[in-house]
């Protein structure tokens, strides 16, 4: 370890780590201290995480680490906790796949247009977003709004507890659908109109704020929403790229000075999230290798334990083309049976039926690949800007096969790397705010220079030309969640 070392907590939708990440002025090393799963519980009425599990876990592993100069915690976004007068959490968060938002959507339009929505917060319109999420306690009569004090996210739940700050970070804050980027500050008027209480909410501090200590270690914000430390972490040189943010979600985007509010980005509902340093991410989210993992624990439930390597494998060997699924269909949503719903979905829209595992895998990952496509040519029309390159980061950033059929179908090189770049771009963070790295593009130059970036050349994109009008006739129209 170098004299200077940080600890980067990274709580992701299946697992967590603690890392502890060392900067000796030229390089940083990153060493895993303790990882271990997030698994939601399911109880009769509601899907939660479990959020003293992980709160266990987060204090095991910061005991493992000793002489840290700061801690910094990234999360996943747009759900929330609810603290009591006294400070305690009142019951476990709901889990974002929880169907308690089914209809919710509808619920909160009948009281603000959808378009004054987008323009108001700049957000995609997903029902998982805690907008509706709160819509829906509010519609149902769910007594815990009656009792609750304090709202904080996910992050800012384990960031109260290392420090007893009631604040919210800014770039989690942006995920909720409840923040206006004109007034930079939480939107009073729509939470209003949609009876969720503003007496809850707290200040909003921004990435490289230090809320505090723990056992004597400062506490510093990176950007608490897991996308943006990971974008923080992207080994650009220049602004002409896209970048993908690949793992159980997709979040394909780039990064800009200020959102896009405009018709056209309405109509593409793309979404419009906070980053560090003043930035803003223009993104969509896309359902990612969620749909690989179902299937997966769907198999591994019927006997069959097929590692990842063996996934892919049975991709390379598969036939192309045969079938193609929209990702974000919301069929794909929940946890379950996601090769029979492939299934369905293919009968549905008047496809051949994948009759293997292979062919379900194979289905999987080519309608990521044009999902990508896709998303990334609504991205440059909002723009208007060139992308030269897309920059794959996150675990997904490991898949080589992916990755060249992501390069095949958007017919642009690939760069793939770091593979732990939401780690990377937390510590970042911390050590800007700590005076040992001057800015962002200083820690992207040090990526630069790593070993362990993948370059990916197109190969044989007139095959997938000819399949992709296909692909574009699965989409719903503009403005749906596809």
């Amino acid at each position: 370890m170098s004299a200077k070392h940080v600890i980067a907590i990274d709580l992701g939708a299946t697992s967590g780590r603690v890392m502890a990440v060392a900067f000796d002025g030229a390089r940083l090393q990153l060493d895993e201290v303790h990882r271990f799963p997030n698994i939601p519980v399911q109880t009769p009425s509601a899907l939660h995480w479990d959020a003293l599990r992980l709160w266990h876990e987060i204090a095991l592993g910061i005991s493992g680490v000793s002489g840290a100069a700061a801690i910094g915690l990234d999360c996943w976004g747009v759900d929330y906790a609810l603290l009591d007068s006294a400070g305690d959490l009142l019951g476990n968060p709901v889990h974002y796949r929880d169907p308690r938002t089914d209809g919710a959507m509808q619920w909160v339009f009948e009281r603000m247009p959808r378009r004054e929505i987008f323009e108001r917060t700049g957000l995609q319109f997903m029902p998982l977003n805690a907008l509706y999420q709160l819509a829906a306690s509010i519609r149902d009569g769910s007594p815990q709004l009656d009792n609750a004090a304090t709202l904080l996210t996910i992050a800012d739940l384990f960031n109260y507890w290392l420090t007893g700050s009631k604040t919210c970070e800014f770039t989690e804050v942006s995920t909720m659908q409840l923040y206006n980027p004109t007034l930079a500050d939480w939107d009073r008027e729509l939470m209003d109109a949609v009876g969720i209480p503003t007496a809850l909410l707290t200040p909003i501090a921004p990435p490289g704020t230090v809320i505090g200590a723990y056992q004597g270690i400062d506490v510093i914000l990176p950007a608490c929403h897991d996308t943006g430390s990971a974008v923080v972490a992207v080994p650009a040189a220049d602004e002409n790229y896209a970048y993908l943010s690949s793992g159980t979600w997709s979040l394909l985007g780039m990064e800009l000075d200020a959102p896009i509010l405009s018709d056209a980005a309405y109509a593409a509902n793309v979404t419009n999230e906070g980053g560090y340093g003043d930035t803003w991410r223009l993104l969509k989210n896309i359902m990612g290798l969620w749909l690989a993992d179902q299937c997966r624990a769907t198999w591994a439930a019927q006997g069959k334990r097929y590692s990842f390597e063996q996934l892919t494998a049975m991709v390379a060997g598969a036939a192309p083309f045969k079938a193609l699924i929209d990702p974000d269909d919301p069929l794909f949503l929940p946890p379950g049976d996601m090769p029979a719903r492939i299934r369905d979905y293919c009968q549905r829209t008047g496809q051949p039926t994948p009759a293997t595992d292979a062919e379900v895998m194979a289905a999987v990952y080519i309608s990521l690949a044009y999902k990508y496509r896709y998303v990334l040519e609504q991205l440059i029309a909002v723009t208007g800007r060139a992308v030269e390159v897309l920059h794959i980061i996150g675990g997904g950033s490991l898949n080589r096969l992916l990755n060249q059929m992501t390069a095949n179908a958007i017919n642009r090189p690939v760069i793939a790397g770091p593979a732990e770049a939401t780690a990377t771009g937390n510590a970042i963070a911390q050590f800007i705010t700590l005076g040992e790295l001057g800015s962002v593009a200083d820690g992207r130059a040090l990526l630069r220079q790593a070993e362990d970036l993948r370059c990916y050349q197109p190969q044989g994109s007139a095959a997938w030309d000819d399949h992709y009008a296909r692909f574009c006739a699965l989409m719903r129209p503009p403005g749906g969640q596809a």
